[in-house]
């Protein structure tokens, strides 16, 4: 994985964070690097996060009998076909056969949905402190393995009552967010500020790639071995993935053994500019009054409530609401995954693109790509109810807004990796409670509106889901930056 990049000067960094190459040469081989080889290693870890977190979303219609079954949420009056009634009822038969089934209500199937959210927000703060410290190696590591292990474990807490399966997943919940908020510190030492869209989005990719692959072979694992069978693969291969992770992966590229030296020379000159050496005290004060950070928290709840409900509900929005089999449910909704996944590698590309050629401002990039990620997929949402006995054209449409969601990825979602890159682990972590606190409610909420209106619930849980990421977006490009901000330079923490 190595690189021969020879580094001949190193430029200035501009103030909004921009790389000054006019007097620097490189010549390196791109995605045959340590830097990018770290980055699929962070991929496979955040795909088996997903594919885990995944597996209850699409396991969900299978575990739940017919009492508790979702009908038909649209306002349609058409009964569905009689082969398409006789495939439900076959399908039920054989989930009988293979494993348990649940009376559990639409209320209660969107509590132990949105339940990994319940605790998660507790660890993101401290978690994100201490990686910022000691480094992400270990608790990347351990963190993952902890939630493979109660993947393996789910099947046994659902028999033993809802209350248990709740815990459960509070408890994986916690350790995967420990793992998507520590990682980051990863990137403050080896993302070079002209490749770090793209490190990052390749990184953050393998959660859509876990639901990718989850939903594309989740429903014919349900219908086949049962739905159980799902929770034993991904969390064996979240095991394996945790074993992987101690031998590859280092915080550091000064201390990487297989690393070459005009690569980390080519990093290690790059980030010369950058203050990102952490310190044991934080400016919470100068934090609070941050107009730019408010921006990027603010936006963080409203994009994720929209993101969690989708994730959440898609499968059953696809069974429900379009008709389709438990099957074609899955390969459906994986397709959007699918899309989505392509879309945040070549938005992440391009955003480096325009940042290196200063075809834009770092700014303008964050705040155009987290318009457009927003914008699009409201129009999506609004539209879908009106065109729900379509559902081809429903598949369009939200191809369409899984393609430009993922533009949020290169804007609002990494910011504070600009106004702060040394408290880029703190950061992330705070963040990420306002994500997991969106997600907690959201999921919830949603859940509540499907089972009291059948007939209007999905347009209701949409409308809302659109006012709430209108206004978020609205607030980030007011008071958005991509400068340092001065309480997260080294002379000012030390005044404080």
């Amino acid at each position: 994985m190595s690189t021969r990049a020879e580094t001949k000067g190193v430029g200035a960094i501009s103030s909004d964070g921009s790389l000054n190459m006019a007097h620097v040469q490189t010549s390196r081989k791109g995605f045959c690097s340590v830097r990018h080889g770290l980055a699929l290693i962070v991929h496979l870890c955040n795909f088996s996060l997903n594919s885990q977190k995944m597996s209850l979303s699409i396991a969900m219609p299978a575990m739940v009998n017919s009492t508790a079954w979702p009908g038909p949420l649209n306002a349609s009056t058409e009964r569905p076909s009689a082969n398409s009634q006789d495939g439900w009822n076959e399908t039920l038969q054989q989930l009988k056969a293979v494993a348990p089934l649940y009376d559990w209500s639409p209320e209660i199937q969107g509590i132990i949905l949105s339940s990994t959210n319940y605790g998660s927000f507790l660890a993101p703060i401290p978690t994100g402190y201490i990686a910022g410290l000691f480094g992400a190696k270990y608790l990347v590591g351990v963190s993952l393995l902890l939630s493979s292990i109660s993947a393996l474990f789910i099947p046994l807490a659902a028999d033993a009552g809802v209350l248990s399966l709740i815990v459960l997943r509070i408890v994986q919940g916690i350790a995967q967010v420990m793992v998507l908020t520590s990682q980051y510190s990863i990137w403050v030492r080896w993302a070079p500020p002209l490749e770090k869209s793209q490190l990052i989005n390749i990184a953050s990719s393998g959660e859509l790639m876990g639901a990718f692959i989850t939903l594309l072979v989740g429903g014919f694992l349900c219908q086949t071995k049962g739905w159980p069978s799902i929770f034993y693969i991904f969390g064996g291969i979240g095991c394996a993935c945790s074993l992987l992770w101690f031998p590859l992966a280092y915080d550091d590229p000064i201390n990487h053994p297989f690393i070459s030296t005009s690569e980390k020379e080519y990093i290690v000159c790059s980030l010369a500019q950058q203050d990102c050496s952490p310190g044991w005290s934080l400016p919470i004060k100068a934090m609070i009054k941050s107009l730019p950070l408010w921006g990027i928290l603010v936006f963080y709840f409203t994009g994720f409530w929209t993101f969690n409900i989708l994730m959440a509900y898609m499968p059953t929005y696809i069974s429900s609401v379009l008709q389709a089999n438990l099957r074609d449910s899955g390969i459906l909704s994986a397709l959007l995954l699918g899309v989505a996944f392509i879309s945040t590698i070549l938005s992440g590309l391009l955003a480096d693109f325009l940042h290196s050629r200063n075809i834009f401002r770092l700014i303008t990039i964050r705040k155009l790509s987290t318009a457009i990620g927003v914008l699009v997929s409201s129009v999506v949402l609004v539209s879908l109810y009106w065109v729900r006995s379509s559902i081809s054209t429903s598949m369009g449409l939200l191809v369409l807004s899984s393609a430009t969601t993922t533009f949020c990825q290169t804007g609002a979602l990494i910011n504070f990796l600009d106004i702060a890159p040394r408290y880029t682990s703190f950061l992330r972590g705070l963040s990420q409670v306002f994500g997991h606190l969106s997600g907690a409610i959201s999921s919830t909420v949603a859940g509540f509106l499907i089972s009291q209106d059948s007939e209007f619930g999905w347009r209701n849980v949409f409308l809302i889901s659109v006012s709430i990421n209108m206004s978020g977006l609205v607030f980030y490009l007011i008071f958005s930056q991509a400068k340092v901000q001065d309480w997260a330079t080294e002379q000012t923490v030390t005044q404080l």
